[in-house]
């Protein structure tokens, strides 16, 4: 199997590549600005796409020969074109690290906290429309809404809150985040066409982060 990962050299990539090198045998295709120099890996079974993800001509090299897409941004400009060229080159399975609140599905104190903080979600924020984007576009897609992200090595449990539920869950490690999309690479079946919050267990009836 071959991966591509747009935006390789962000935090949850960082932490997914080498678990994926060492315990399966897929390819990955690591896609971004300074890419090669940010991440720093040299392995042959690594293929590293330089360049400015929001172009289209970038994401189709990067997008050559994959069998899965993970995009480390769930933004309008980088999904405009990954979206595109799936379609273009008949790709199937798209991962995207989105953001909770697209739905307005965050409930009580910590909903009300997180939009102090993050500014209230409306049908034409950018986020939305991009989540919305996923939503029609057709595909084998896995859209995670991540609540409040922090590391803590050895820390990878995760809930999954589906689309239409309440969204109760003030953090989650990235360590757990990475876990579940190797999860999903173990099982090529397991949640496809859905949009699934992703919170720690036991956060759920936290007012905020416990590292605010």
């Amino acid at each position: 199997m071959k991966m591509a990962i747009i935006g390789a050299a962000g935090q949850i990539p960082r932490l997914l590549i080498p678990r994926i090198l060492e315990e399966r045998e897929d390819h990955l295709i690591l896609a971004g600005r300074n890419v090669a120099a940010r991440v720093g890996i040299e392995n042959p079974r690594v293929t590293y796409v330089e360049g400015d993800m929001s172009q289209i001509e970038n994401v189709r090299r990067a997008l050559t020969g994959a069998d899965v897409v993970y995009v480390n941004e769930g933004s309008v400009k980088l999904l405009t074109p990954v979206i595109a060229v799936m379609k273009e080159l008949g790709l199937r399975r798209l991962i995207v690290a989105g953001v909770l609140g697209v739905y307005d599905e965050v409930v009580g104190e910590f909903g009300r906290w997180n939009a102090r903080m993050v500014g209230a979600y409306s049908p034409d924020k950018e986020r939305v429309v991009a989540a919305r984007m996923v939503d029609e576009s057709g595909l084998d897609y896995t859209y995670m809404r991540m609540t409040w992200l922090y590391y803590q090595e050895g820390n990878r449990n995760y809930r999954l809150i589906p689309q239409g539920q309440p969204y109760r869950g003030a953090q989650v490690t990235r360590q757990a985040v990475a876990q579940y999309v190797l999860d999903l690479l173990a099982d090529p079946s397991r949640d496809l066409g859905v949009s699934l919050g992703i919170v720690e267990p036991g956060s759920e009836d936290l007012d905020k982060p416990s590292f605010y």
